[in-house]
């Protein structure tokens, strides 16, 4: 006589660190054996990305009563019913793992990304394409249930795993009743109620199979120009805004001003001002003022350049404070620590000394020689001890003489410098002088990274130079800066500046 195999339900779950994996899995084992059936959960953490992806997996058995199954230690490609995965890249991954059939596999997928260190340290935009990765999923796979759920979450107080768990539940591909998920997490007990709600949010969703479009991660508009300044000094720059530059740039300029004035202060926003309304005033309407908006980001982004007093000063802020609690989910009376990671060398030492003394360190190099290997290490800060947070607080407390440093000094040369350039090319093409603003974009982060992209941006201004006065040098430059973007070594850049036969 055949014994007919019982059913079982193979799940597996992709999950960062972080994202509360481990308590959806401890969800699902509760859910079935409240059920009576017999649940197995297995983990495989992974180091490749970002914190590291790791493999969740549990196998479910309905009753069996006078058998004891056997259960699989990791999913099998082909063999799994439902995939979770807790960021839209990590879908894709199952898919190229072999994970998502279309016959059999349900997939419940949050839409948000978390981008890996290759996408946020690309010179230009290295953001993997989300929506072509959501259409190889939903080709891929039986059902696909997706939207936001990590803003879902956030929106009820949650974490996403709640939110993956309720969709799910929502989904209908699961034997278990929607009361009977609500038990799991009731039965959870710290942070039930918050829970309850995004589950049930969650299911909703699901069960209206309610897609959202993924939008541009790398497109952001400013927000709307406010009425009143947050500060009496502030307000002065406000109305000049209003009274001196074209409404068109008033959002953009609003957005400038209160990310410099961060930066350093009032003053330095009036700075700021100065240097836009030095190009706007060759601006108009009939060119929709695109000089004007294009100074106002890239003037900005110029003067809030990335420094160890701005890093200091980000790391030891109240509110990031208050964003790793959120992310990880504390309570009110837990205890969080943060360590963080820094290998100074001697550059940034002599960048935050005053230009004196930095000269007369580059004068003895005996010195420096003894200097660089006593800096030139890793080191890590606790950040959540009096002694860690005091050291990165001195640090940002050298804010108020940064203008004296040497780094500020060289930075406003060379600031002044691209000004200078785009001043040139505005006497005979208006157009070039735009492409030339853009082209701040390929300067950003810090060290190294701030280095290659300040090469290569230096190398676009010589040949601005040469591109002066040909057809078309607008359309060129546009071409140059793309290619700059396109890799860290420069390659792509050599190309096309020997197409266009411009000296490199």
């Amino acid at each position: 006589m055949t014994v007919a195999a019982p059913q079982t339900i193979h799940i597996a779950v992709m999950a960062l660190g972080g994202q509360g994996g481990g308590v959806l899995i401890d969800w699902l084992v509760d859910l079935a054996e409240h059920a009576g059936w017999t649940a197995q959960a297995t983990s495989v953490a992974g180091v490749a990305q970002r914190t590291g992806t790791t493999i969740y997996y549990v196998e479910m058995v309905a009753p069996t009563p006078g058998r004891e199954p056997v259960l699989a230690l990791m999913p099998v490609p082909g063999e799994v019913d439902v995939v979770i995965a807790a960021e839209l890249m990590e879908a894709g991954r199952a898919v190229e793992r072999g994970f998502v059939t279309p016959q059999r596999t349900l997939v419940v997928a949050s839409q948000h990304r978390a981008y890996s260190v290759p996408e946020k340290s690309a010179p230009g935009n290295a953001v993997a394409d989300g929506a072509a990765v959501q259409e190889i999923v939903r080709r891929e796979a039986r059902q696909l249930v997706i939207d936001d759920f990590q803003a879902l979450a956030q929106r009820h107080g949650s974490v996403i795993s709640a939110a993956l768990f309720g969709a799910l539940a929502g989904s209908g591909a699961m034997p278990f009743a929607r009361d009977q998920f609500e038990a799991v997490v009731e039965r959870g007990g710290i942070g039930g109620q918050p829970s309850l709600a995004t589950l049930r949010a969650a299911a909703q969703v699901a069960a209206a199979h309610t897609i959202t479009l993924p939008t541009d991660p790398m497109q952001s508009l400013p927000r709307a120009l406010p009425e009143q300044a947050a500060g009496a000094a502030l307000q002065p720059l406000l109305e000049r805004i209003r009274t001196q530059f074209p409404q068109a740039a008033w959002d953009w300029l609003g957005e400038g001003l209160a990310r410099v004035v961060d930066w350093q202060d009032v003053a330095y926003g009036a700075e700021y001002l100065d240097h836009v309304a030095r190009l706007a005033r060759h601006d108009s309407a009939e060119r929709h003022h695109a000089l004007t908006i294009e100074a106002a980001r890239w003037i900005a982004v110029a003067m809030s350049y990335d420094d160890v007093i701005r890093v200091a000063d980000l790391k030891t802020r109240a509110e990031r404070s208050a964003r790793v609690r959120d992310e990880v989910a504390a309570n009110a009376g837990d205890v969080v620590g943060t360590e963080e990671y820094f290998h100074p060398r001697l550059a940034e030492l002599l960048g935050v000394l005053p230009r004196g003394i930095a000269s007369w360190l580059d004068r003895s190099p005996r010195l420096a020689a003894w200097l660089a290997p006593r800096l030139d290490r890793g080191r890590r800060i606790h950040t959540h001890t009096l002694r860690g947070h005091l050291q990165l607080r001195s640090v940002a407390g050298l804010r108020r003489w940064r203008r004296g440093n040497r780094r500020h000094s060289e930075e406003m040369a060379h600031l002044q410098a691209w000004l200078d350039a785009v001043d040139r090319a505005l006497a005979s093409d208006y157009a070039l002088a735009v492409e030339l603003l853009r082209c701040r974009r390929l300067i950003k982060g810090y060290s190294d990274t701030h280095a290659r992209g300040a090469s290569r941006f230096d190398r676009l201004l010589r040949a601005a130079a040469l591109l002066a006065g040909r057809e078309a040098a607008a359309s060129a430059m546009a071409s140059l800066r793309e290619a700059a973007l396109r890799d860290a070594e420069g390659h792509a850049l050599d190309r096309e500046l020997q197409s266009l036969r411009l000296a490199a």
